[in-house]
């Protein structure tokens, strides 16, 4: 592969927030500046504390966990570069709309068992997955039919057999391993339809 087409000159946005979360990493976990439990995502401290929408995806369980979903962004960069992505700033957008439409997502079924079984889930979540698993949701439809636009902004996008074949493979493998205890099914269930959803818009 030549050199231009591996180094994109949009590389800055995935090293950004690879960066962003290997240096909340060190402050949580190693130097311990900050203690996680005031960041992550819970569902009775939302409405005080909104800013554990953006503040929980930032934050992990463990090095292990950190690395997974380093993993996940290096899977979807090569992805959306695959399927010839022309946008400075998608991969940004994307994040930061997503945050909001998955919290939304997590909080209608959080109403929805609460006004029929009359049980409010009480619950700590943490980590990057959701993400990812957001933009595996968006790349799954999009590699099969490809997407010019997203939020009336040039993407360029283009359908391509392979990555959908390697994003499907990927998708099915998540879902089954999300179903293993301590694993976020939920998160990782809202984040697949968040990032499906952003497809269609």
């Amino acid at each position: 592969m030549a050199i231009n087409k591996s180094i994109s000159k949009n590389d800055w946005q995935y090293i950004l927030i690879a960066s962003l979360l290997i240096i909340v990493f060190i402050l949580t976990d190693l130097i311990r500046v900050f203690d996680k439990e005031f960041l992550y995502f819970v569902p009775r401290l939302i409405r005080d504390q909104p800013y554990r929408i953006f503040t929980s995806i930032l934050v992990h369980a463990d090095l292990n966990h950190l690395l997974s979903n380093l993993g996940g962004i290096i899977i979807t960069r090569y992805f959306l570069m695959r399927l010839g992505i022309e946008s400075r700033f998608f991969y940004l957008k994307f994040i930061l709309i997503c945050s909001f439409l998955n919290f939304s997502i997590i909080w209608i079924y959080e109403k929805i068992l609460l006004y029929i079984l009359n049980f409010y889930p009480n619950y700590a979540a943490l980590g990057f997955s959701g993400i990812i698993y957001a933009l595996f949701g968006f790349l799954l439809l999009t590699s099969f039919y490809g997407k010019s636009h997203f939020l009336a902004k040039k993407i360029g996008l283009k359908s391509n057999y392979e990555v959908h074949k390697m994003s499907k493979t990927i998708c099915i493998i998540g879902l089954i391993f999300s179903f293993l205890p301590g694993i976020s099914l939920l998160g990782h269930i809202s984040g697949f339809i968040a990032g499906c959803f952003l497809f269609l818009i």
